[in-house]
This record gives structure tokens, C-alpha cells and sequence, in this order.
């Protein structure tokens, strides 16, 4: 076996980029090669839906499923955007030759654009929304939809790619709303309900139950998302990205957000308490904040040991068995100023044991930018305490 970084590396800070094999993000887009007209479709109302289910009065035996689904369903929307595709032309039909042939007109391709559809719930009767980044990439403004059909124009007032969380705001009044529930409390076997626009089908609702919790973005697929995420298998399709994920009280306990596409049975989302964290930060500035180190690392074994120690490609031998080892230290980085060197194996992180380097990024996460992390390291067989102060995450590694 050839021990590869890429393969067994997780980095902090420095994150790949795309979304991983066999993960496909629940977004339902389509693409068009056509011009799209400027629509005044935001102010419209369309025909409204039946209206709600008396539950107290209906004569069904109406379950605890319908009672979630009635309590949330009205403040579930649907989002619709629209981006544009790059379809420039290749450079040797840009020649002077071609634009004499064409009359000097510009050989500009119609603009191609891709029509997506995703989810969303609605947080605050002021309008306020969240839903997935992939949702809303690459568009400033998106239509919501509600329920009862009225539509909005939407704006995009932050977007993190880390998380994928993004937020939405509509100009309106006493929208209804979701109540948050807690995702720390649950426990795998519960009752998990989700609502959301898969494929286009608007107020899709499926049940499963709780299949696990926290998997990590590398187990999920995507390892450059810094997430732990829950796992259901009530049923999530292209569309569902950015809708709730309930319990059986009808709280929001996360967003639907990933599905794989090597598996049935297998879909994920974002805790809600994620999902809170950042979407304040993105209301209140634009912006998510994310403590930054600057180090690449791997968890640990006595086979990652031996191949370390026998490939040649380090300046360094392993003497542990567990922990994690720092296999590089980026330049300039935090961890470079405080101290932390190639080699270092960390087993505590602001007085906390870790194994994993999930873990060291998830205690990393949860530091300040700025103040002061100690980090427990094992170098050349004498414990050492570094402190290091964790800077804000580069936006521009992940553009």
C-alpha cells in the first residue's frame, strides 16, 4: 500500500476542494441554453392551496407525522435560482478571419443558464430563511415560494461554503415559522421527518428514523465541509437540499442537505445548532467567521506509522502509535508563528484528549479566532504544550 496524503489526510484549514466520490449534493438543477427575461413573477400571488387541516376537529386519525408536517409545512418554501453557465467560445473562432466572415459581429454564444431548485425554512416571521449554500450559489437573488403559493423575491445575504449554510431574506410580514428543536439530544432510532421540493415536487414529505450520528464530512464524502453530520434514511432527493429535517414533535433538528449517490437509504443533514451558529454570523455580517491553524494532518494507527516511517517522503519518524500526526505546517500560518512543527503529534487540544484528526478540527472549531489555543503535542518523545492563535479561515482557498 502507498501511503498518500490526499488519501489519508485530513486538512484543517486547508481544505480540498469539490465534493467527493459518490456525494451529490440534493440541489435539483436544470439547464437551458436560452436567454431568460428579466420576470416580474416575484410580486405574484398564485391561487392559493387548500387550507389547513383541522386537526382537533378532523374526523381521520391523524398521526403524529401529520401534526409535525401541518405545524411546519406552511413555513417550508420552495427556492428557485438561476445562474449563469460559462459558454465563451474557443479562441480560434475569435480569429479576424471568422469576424470578417460574420460581418465583424460578435460570435457570442446565447447565454446558457442553469435553473435550480432547492428548499428552505423560514426562521423568523420577518422573512428571514435558511437554507443550503449549494442552493444558492452563483445568485444573489432567488423566487420563494410558499405553501399557500405566494411568491417572493428573495436576497442572498450570505453564503458559506465551509458549512453550507446560506441565508435568504424576503421583504414580508408575519410569515409563519419553524420552531428549533436540538440535534445534540438525539439518539439514533428516533422518528426523523423531512420536507421539501424533490424534483420539482413541491411539499414532498417522507419518514425515516435517525439512522446515526455525528459522521464526519470525510465519512459523508465531502471532506472539505467542516460538519458533523446526521444520518436518516427518510428518503432525500435532488430538491430536498436546504429543507428541514424534524422530529417527532415537529422541530427542526437539521437541514437535508446531502445525499450519496453510491447507496439508498443514505441521507444526511447539517445539526441545526450548525446551522443556527453560522446563520447568525451570516444575517449579522455576510460572513462566516472559522478558526484557522494552517497544519495537514492524519489520525493515527500502527499502519499509518510504518508507512510513514519506511516511505522516505518525511524528514521525521512517527514513535506513537495514536494521536495525530502533523505531516505539514503551512507557511505564515498560525501554526507556523506559534511553534508547531512537521512531525509534532497532537494529543490534546485546549486540555481535551483527541485521537482523530476530526477531532482536533472539531476543538478548533470551537475555538476564538485570535486568543490563545493550547495544543498538546508528543515531539521527539517529550510532551510539549504550543499555543498557538488560530487566525480567521482564507475565503479565498475555498473561491
Amino acid at each position: 500500500m502507498n501511503l498518500s496524503i490526499n488519501k489519508l489526510g485530513v486538512y484543517l484549514g486547508i481544505l480540498a476542494l469539490g465534493g467527493g466520490a459518490g456525494f451529490w449534493g440534493s440541489r435539483y438543477w436544470r439547464e437551458q441554453s436560452t436567454f431568460v427575461e428579466p420576470s416580474p413573477l416575484y410580486s405574484q400571488v398564485l391561487p392559493s392551496s387548500p387550507g389547513k387541516i383541522d386537526v382537533a376537529n378532523s374526523s381521520h386519525n391523524i398521526n403524529f407525522i401529520a401534526q409535525a408536517v401541518q405545524k411546519v409545512g406552511p413555513a417550508v418554501v420552495r427556492i428557485d435560482a438561476v445562474r449563469p453557465v460559462s459558454s465563451s467560445l474557443p479562441e480560434k473562432f475569435k480569429q479576424p478571419f471568422f469576424r470578417r466572415f460574420f460581418g465583424n459581429k460578435e460570435m457570442n454564444p446565447p447565454e446558457r443558464v442553469e435553473k435550480g431548485t432547492g428548499s428552505g425554512f423560514i426562521i423568523s416571521s420577518d422573512g428571514r430563511l435558511i437554507t443550503n449554500a449549494h442552493v444558492v450559489e452563483g445568485t444573489n437573488r432567488v423566487k420563494v415560494t410558499l405553501k399557500d403559493g405566494q411568491i417572493y423575491e428573495g436576497e442572498v445575504l450570505g453564503v458559506d461554503p465551509i458549512t453550507d449554510v446560506a441565508v435568504v431574506k424576503i421583504e414580508a410580514t408575519n410569515m409563519p415559522t419553524v420552531t428549533l428543536g436540538k440535534a445534540e439530544v438525539l439518539i439514533p432510532g428516533e422518528w426523523a421527518i423531512a420536507i421539501g421540493n424533490p424534483l420539482g415536487l413541491d411539499n414532498t414529505v417522507t419518514v425515516g428514523i435517525i439512522s446515526a450520528l455525528g459522521r464526519s464530512s470525510s465519512q459523508v464524502g465531502v471532506p472539505d465541509k467542516r460538519v458533523r453530520f446526521i444520518q436518516t434514511d427518510a428518503a432525500i432527493n435532488p430538491g430536498n437540499s436546504g429543507g428541514p429535517l424534524l422530529n417527532a414533535k415537529g422541530e427542526v433538528i437539521g437541514i437535508n442537505t446531502a445525499i450519496r449517490a453510491d447507496a439508498q437509504g443514505l441521507g444526511f443533514a447539517i445539526p441545526i445548532e450548525t446551522a443556527q451558529r453560522i446563520a447568525q454570523q451570516l444575517f449579522t455580517k455576510g460572513q462566516a467567521d472559522h478558526p484557522y491553524l494552517g497544519i495537514k494532518m492524519m489520525t493515527l494507527d500502527p499502519l499509518i506509522k510504518e508507512e510513514i516511517n519506511r516511505s522516505g517522503d518525511y524528514n521525521f519518524k512517527v514513535t506513537e502509535n495514536q494521536g495525530v500526526i502533523i505531516v505539514e505546517v503551512m507557511p505564515n500560518s498560525p501554526a507556523e508563528k506559534g511553534g508547531l512543527q512537521k512531525g509534532d503529534t497532537i494529543i490534546k487540544v485546549s486540555g481535551r484528549s483527541v485521537k482523530t484528526a476530526t477531532e482536533v478540527q472539531e476543538q478548533v472549531e470551537k475555538s476564538e479566532i485570535g486568543e490563545a489555543l493550547l495544543i498538546g503535542v508528543i515531539r521527539q518523545n517529550k510532551a510539549q504544550i504550543i499555543e498557538v492563535r488560530p487566525g480567521a479561515f482564507p475565503q479565498a482557498e475555498f473561491e
